[in-house]
């Protein structure tokens, strides 16, 4: 079968670096290629056309069945700290067809996820499971749409043949996009496996892809580390804004271009809880909701020993050089989260006693067990405060009062914490019925209407009620697994 041209412009630049960071690899060909879920949208800015992929006969594109033109197949080359401890991993079930160039010139990594057995799989098949695919293009489509930088999805396509985990299940292959594919685990694989001219490679192939203003720093490299250093100080400042749980912050899921990567047992939050877990394997709590900051100060300094060879001579001077980028991510972290919560409140200034209204609200809200997103959804509207309690109503008339000493308008106000606090987010309970009406009925209306609201999450007046709805208790013990 040939393949449909389509737009597609691939090109491989990845495969230029030293032959450490990456392998060949061919896609493992299906039975019965289908494709099921399809990102026109996303097609359409990447300069494919979507209706000539969405035929029947494209669906073998999308299973690695079928390559499309010009793709160059590889795994790539990573390491990374899981659980804090450190091993060696690579492309176990992912092969990177090539990197798209779209019509304004832009370049994207056009990988396959699930599309069979690599030279990293160890012992693995390769394989994945159709729900764990779905939750990753659900998810990060709505992580998308709520304004957070991360990896997409442009398609899912079921292979026509099981995969076995616990039990027997359908599978099926992503096609994910992403501004690139290296990660903190890439310069861990490089300082573990290459030498410094392997580091230096990877290090300006970063630079060059992600912030080609730092071509012409003093100091190339440290530039290169305190950039990605700021990149995710912004990015988990945004998530913890939405209420978003990583669940799996490994060093290989942390991506230099400052997108979030991943979305295995994901979850966000309903109840406000800081030390809230989701993920069945996280049974010490370490990446829960309250710790992600920690945990990606603890990833960066993993990047920055990695990098030390490239920043100094002298290991001492190298090490003082990173300790002191290092030392800016809390601080940046808490700028962004700040100026984000203050957006939130719809407060266009900043004034000494911000920090203290904002943390009485969360200890509130934590007391209380009230639901993230609802909450601040409900400052977002108008009129008089719900009625919860008297602590509430008493911390309602300081922030009203607050909103009088700023610049901003009441319409203005209001429309920047309309454009900040999402009406609508992907539910956990939402998410799971519409995997399992997917998986178990091959029904996908659920996924698809569930989508189609979780793309608009900021239309307040328009927003379904449905799927503003918190789960009741039985809900609230939900759990999420990886999928692999």
């Amino acid at each position: 079968m040939s393949p449909p041209n389509a737009g597609w412009h691939l090109e491989h630049t990845y495969a230029a670096l030293p032959a450490l960071f990456h392998l060949a690899a061919r896609p493992v060909p299906v039975r019965g290629s289908k494709l099921v879920v399809f990102n026109r949208d996303l097609a359409g800015a990447l300069g494919l056309d979507g209706l000539e992929l969405e035929r029947p006969e494209s669906a073998a594109v999308f299973t690695g069945t079928v390559l499309p033109p010009g793709a160059q197949p590889l795994a790539q080359a990573y390491a990374g700290h899981q659980f804090g401890s450190f091993t060696t991993l690579g492309d176990g079930r992912a092969i990177l067809l090539g990197e798209q160039i779209t019509p304004d010139g832009r370049r994207f990594d056009v990988q396959l996820k699930g599309s069979g057995q690599t030279p990293f799989s160890r012992r693995g098949d390769g394989r994945a499971a159709l729900g764990p695919m779905l939750r990753e293009y659900l998810i990060s489509e709505a992580m998308h749409a709520l304004g957070i930088p991360t990896t997409r999805s442009l398609a899912v396509a079921t292979t026509g043949e099981p995969v076995f985990r616990e039990t027997s299940l359908p599978g099926a292959v992503l096609t994910r996009i992403a501004a690139s594919h290296v990660r903190v685990g890439t310069f861990e694989w490089a300082a573990a496996r290459g030498n410094r001219a392997d580091l230096a490679a990877l290090a300006e192939y970063t630079r060059k892809r992600h912030f080609p203003e730092l071509e012409e720093a003093e100091q190339p490299h440290l530039a290169l580390l305190a950039a990605v250093i700021e990149r995710q100080a912004a990015l988990i400042a945004r998530w913890q804004l939405v209420g978003f749980v990583h669940g799996v912050m490994n060093t290989d899921n942390m991506a230099l271009s400052g997108e979030t990567i991943d979305y295995g047992p994901c979850a966000f939050l309903d109840v406000y809880h800081p030390a809230k877990v989701f993920s069945s394997i996280d049974s010490a709590g370490r990446y829960a909701y309250g710790r992600q900051p920690l945990i990606a100060h603890w990833n960066l300094t993993r990047l920055a020993e990695s990098m030390l060879p490239l920043l100094h001579a002298e290991e001492e001077r190298a090490i003082e050089l990173a300790q002191a980028a290092l030392d800016r991510f809390r601080e940046r972290f808490d700028e962004h989260w700040l100026a984000g919560m203050r957006a939130k409140l719809g407060l266009g200034n900043a004034a000494a006693d911000d920090s203290v209204l904002i943390s009485d609200l969360l200890q509130w809200m934590h007391r209380t067990q009230a639901d993230f997103t609802n909450t601040f959804a409900a400052l977002s509207g108008v009129g008089e405060p719900p009625q919860v309690d008297s602590e509430f109503q008493a911390w309602w008339v300081r922030w009203r009062t607050r909103l009088t000493a700023q610049p901003l308008t009441a319409a203005e106000s209001l429309a920047l914490r309309r454009g900040r606090n999402p009406a609508v987010i992907p539910r956990n309970h939402q998410v799971e019925q519409a995997l399992i009406a997917a998986v178990e009925r091959d029904d996908f209306s659920i996924l698809h209407d569930l989508l189609a609201v979780l793309v608009h999450p900021f239309e307040h007046d328009r927003a379904p009620v449905a799927y503003t709805l918190a789960p009741g208790p039985e809900g609230r013990d939900y759990r999420t697994y990886c999928g692999t």
